[in-house]
């Protein structure tokens, strides 16, 4: 390439420069499935902004949708329990509840203790644009993308039909919703004969693999999609990409706020388990992560540009990590998530680590990047 990472990431690159005591919020937990997962990733993001220098203070949502003040150093002492028990970290609902995150002006409220919001939450109600819509609302700078980019990434379906009518590469789909399975689950069935088997049975709107079952025939249908439906009211039907390998690469804004692609990594999955699901993922450590993957230097740079395209077609802001599937003969997008997981041993800051840019000064772009944008419809 041409350039190196560090010219295109211009002044907003890897050296950490931050104001005195720039006061930036974390905000985690959340009522997805990733609850526990996002209480993990903001224990890093923490850490790291302690380290660059910012002022921090944390904000827990709970399972039930309490927002609760939470000790900064406690998020980061739950995170380490967690690495050496195995039990997964919670926001509790004991802790003094945080007032008014929604109303301007209100002492103590978001936009009167913080000069940026982290919002490290994964999956609905969190990474959809719905906290989004509230930081927007009370003016406050946010890490990550705006409201329409976070809905459509988190929605399968939609995403899906932009990256294609974007020109970009995506594999065969079908959506639909429990009222038409209910009303008359024929023509969907009908619909789901035209893809090729094996499909994948998932929620629209779904994080970390939760909900998602690997069927092989019509006869297996049901059982999934009433799975699926545990999680989503919408249901979305993938042709398996067969003989694939799974790659992945991370995006953020450079300095000139155009998209600047990562290094690739490669997931493979072992043991018992037919895909990435949540055990492989966060349960039985059976998958193992290649950073940076060994592609030729063609497909990384199709991986890259593709990374790029999505990211400019779904209007994403901030950062994203697009998964793809790699075969010999094609390189398809499978999804984007515009709140990868986030600890420093995840994957996203994996894969800018392998690029030359290591965890807090990720996190400190990030959050610069934020303070440069700004609020305002996008």
């Amino acid at each position: 390439m041409a350039q190196t990472l560090v010219d295109r990431l211009g002044r907003y690159g890897p050296v950490v420069t931050v104001e005195p005591l720039r006061r930036v919020v974390v905000l985690f937990g959340g009522q997805s499935s990733e609850h526990s997962i996002s209480c993990l990733s903001a224990a890093g993001v923490l850490q790291a902004l302690n380290s660059a220098g910012f002022a921090t203070r944390a904000i827990g949502i709970t399972r039930s949708g309490r927002w609760l003040h939470q000790d900064p150093s406690a998020v980061i002492d739950a995170a380490r329990v967690s690495a050496s028990t195995g039990i997964l970290p919670e926001v509790l609902e004991t802790a003094e509840a945080f007032l008014a995150p929604a109303q301007p002006g209100v002492n103590g409220g978001l936009d009167d203790i913080a000069d940026v919001v982290f919002p490290v939450l994964h999956g609905p109600w969190g990474e959809d644009g719905t906290v989004q819509g509230i930081l927007e609302f009370i003016k406050v700078p946010y890490v990550g993308s705006g409201v329409l980019a976070s809905a459509v990434a988190m929605h399968k379906a939609t995403t899906k039909a932009l990256l294609s009518q974007a020109g970009l590469p995506v594999g065969a789909w079908f959506r639909f919703n429990h009222r038409e399975w209910q009303r008359d689950p024929e023509p969907v069935i009908t619909a789901i004969d035209r893809l090729e088997w094996p499909v994948f049975v998932k929620p629209a709107r779904a994080g970390s693999s939760v909900g998602i079952t690997r069927v092989s025939a019509p006869e297996q249908l049901g059982v999934a999609i009433n799975e699926a439906q545990r999680w989503d009211q919408e249901i979305i039907i993938e042709t398996a990409v067969t003989n694939a390998r799974e790659i992945e690469c991370g995006v953020i804004n450079g300095g000139d706020g155009q998209p600047v692609a990562s290094r690739s990594a490669e997931i493979i999955v072992g043991g018992d388990h037919e895909f990435y699901d949540f055990d492989a993922k966060y349960v039985d450590s059976a998958a193992t992560l290649i950073v940076p993957a060994d592609v030729t230097e063609e497909q990384e740079e199709i991986i890259s540009d593709l990374s790029c395209r999505a990211f400019i077609a779904l209007g994403c802001e901030g950062l994203a990590r697009v998964d793809f599937f790699v075969s010999d003969s094609a390189v398809v997008i499978n999804e984007v998530n515009t709140m990868p997981g986030f600890t420093p041993i995840s994957l996203f800051p994996q894969m800018w680590a392998a690029s030359g840019m290591n965890y807090t000064a990720l996190v400190a772009h990030l959050v610069n990047d934020a303070l440069r944008r700004g609020t305002g419809l996008r």
